[in-house]
């Protein structure tokens, strides 16, 4: 019986571990399953040692403050390791904490898979030569991951993105719209303020903002609103208390949700990717600390940060960052995705879904993963 160590520390790493929990379980029902993780990975079966929710921090300055709570992490993990012995650790996206983990379970002579690699194609390259060093075997979910770690030596390979596999409404449309009793004569505006605490304290006031201005212009507007997993529901409401807007929550069924909406304001991230999947136009917003920004613009070489516009290698949605993050161009772009453009950017949304591999990525995935604790 195989014993599997996972790290994952964000939402999107829960669910892609989640995800490879069950295919590992399908093809061997006795394995056991531990490690850093969160409640989707502990649905699936993995029996968590440290919850993520405490630890779900972005950002060179904000990663700085929480160093002593992250080097306590570390230790934990550390001593599971030694205590547990896996026959591999997987390491799942979270590249500011796991890249430190990783020659800690080498040392122990534990070996290292990667499922979603730091982003040495969009900055500091020489990362690649120091993962390829750290990793028995690399899983990319990006095409454009694999190359600059093939120069570094890696042996690694694109399994394909498992959003293709999960991102899909439980209902129809219609079915939809009659569950949450949408007013189809309304624009309905979904709003997706992120997953970690930093992004909505920083991002969602100036979203709301931008929501109330918009409704302002156009009165017949419905706003929804998507709470991510281990979010408070409560203070996205008090935030929200303090503009006085009729929203309706859903704290599930995103999918369902976004099937529903004619447009999407949103935090950069994977969601953003998501919604494209479901042909939803997103207005993205990423704003970070002062010494974050300044520090990524020495060092990213990038054109876009949003996944599909990145996929595309085009400006297929808006994209604000920094200062930009304002109720004003918010407001201006939003209007834009609904205007004359709003059929071209739906086809060029949804044809994103072929460049992302084919049906099946989290059952390869886990068997590169045991076939490296075969070794």
């Amino acid at each position: 019986m195989h014993k599997i160590m996972f790290s994952a520390g964000e939402v999107s790493g829960d669910m892609h571990g989640a995800n490879l929990a069950m295919a590992l379980k399908k093809i061997e029902p006795e394995i056991q399953l531990i490690g850093f993780g969160g409640s989707q990975m502990q649905r699936a079966g993995v029996e968590l040692i440290a919850d993520m929710s405490d630890y779900n921090v972005m950002g060179f300055y904000e990663v700085l403050l929480n160093l002593r709570h992250l080097f306590r992490l570390r230790s934990t993990l550390v001593h599971a390791m030694e205590i547990e012995r896996p026959d591999v650790l997987v390491l799942i996206d979270y590249p500011d904490f796991n890249w430190r983990l990783a020659p800690l379970a080498k040392k122990l002579g534990i070996p290292v898979f990667s499922y979603i690699p730091p982003s040495a194609w969009a900055w500091r390259k020489g990362r690649a030569k120091s993962v390829t060093k750290q990793a028995d075997k690399i899983a990319a979910i990006f095409p454009f991951e694999t190359q600059v770690y093939k120069d570094a030596g890696a042996d690694i390979e694109f399994v394909g993105n498992p959003l293709i596999e999960t991102v899909t409404p439980s209902l129809s449309r219609e079915q939809c719209c009659e569950k949450y009793a949408v007013d189809k004569n309304k624009k309905n505006i979904l709003l997706l303020p992120g997953s970690r605490k930093q992004e909505i304290e920083a991002v969602f006031p100036i979203m709301l903002a931008a929501a109330k201005e918009f409704i302002g212009k156009y009165p017949q507007t419905q706003l929804h609103l998507a709470i991510a997993p281990g979010i408070d529901k409560v203070k996205l409401q008090n935030i929200v208390r303090g503009f006085a807007l009729d929203i309706q929550y859903h704290a599930d069924n995103t999918y369902d949700v976004m099937s529903i909406c004619d447009a999407a304001i949103a935090t950069s991230g994977t969601v953003v990717l998501e919604a494209g999947l479901l042909g939803l136009p997103v207005v993205v917003l990423y704003r970070m600390s002062k010494i974050t920004y300044y520090i990524a613009k020495m060092f990213v070489d990038v054109k876009f940060f949003s996944l599909p516009n990145i996929l595309a290698q085009k400006k297929i949605i808006p994209e604000l960052l920094q200062n930009d993050v304002v109720p004003d161009k918010i407001v201006q772009a939003l209007e834009n995705l609904l205007g004359a453009d709003n059929d071209k950017v739906i086809s060029q949304l949804k044809n994103i879904r072929s460049m992302l591999g084919t049906s099946g990525v989290s059952e390869r995935t886990a068997k590169l993963i045991l076939q490296l604790a075969d070794k």
